[in-house]
């Protein structure tokens, strides 16, 4: 089965996981899915994740989901910029979320990242997802 928008359904597998209080959730591998997952871990929104390789160039990302008091870590996550519809954004016009209490996670010419790191290199980029 084609995936047409792969961090989309990443996104939707965590939200789901996360409803579900499971303490893990599998994907598939990709290097756009594994630096958003870099973004989440060094942000503190997941545990981590592990990457199990299966040859033939698939690989799977096993995600570890992270609960405060039964209660997920990760309130809201949803996909800004999407195939039909990319969003850019300059790095003055980076959008903050919850003012700064959520992320923006932003790929930009030096890699993907957080809003507030985007800002610290002031460089802007595609706005790929908002966490809270």
């Amino acid at each position: 089965m084609s995936i047409s928008d792969p961090l989309g359904d990443l996104l939707t597998r965590i939200r789901n996981a996360q409803m579900r209080r499971k303490d893990k959730v599998s994907t598939p591998g990709s290097r756009l899915r594994a630096h958003v997952l870099d973004v989440l871990k060094e942000e503190g929104y997941i545990r981590g994740y592990t990457t199990t390789d299966f040859g033939n160039g698939r690989t799977e990302f096993e995600v570890e989901l992270k609960y405060f008091d039964g209660d997920p870590v990760i309130k809201q996550i949803e996909r800004v910029s999407r195939p039909g519809r990319r969003v850019y954004a300059g790095v003055d016009k980076t959008p903050r979320v919850a003012n700064g209490l959520g992320i923006t996670i932003v790929s930009t010419p030096k890699g993907v990242m957080a809003d507030h790191k985007a800002r610290e290199n002031n460089v802007g980029g595609e706005v790929l997802a908002k966490v809270f």
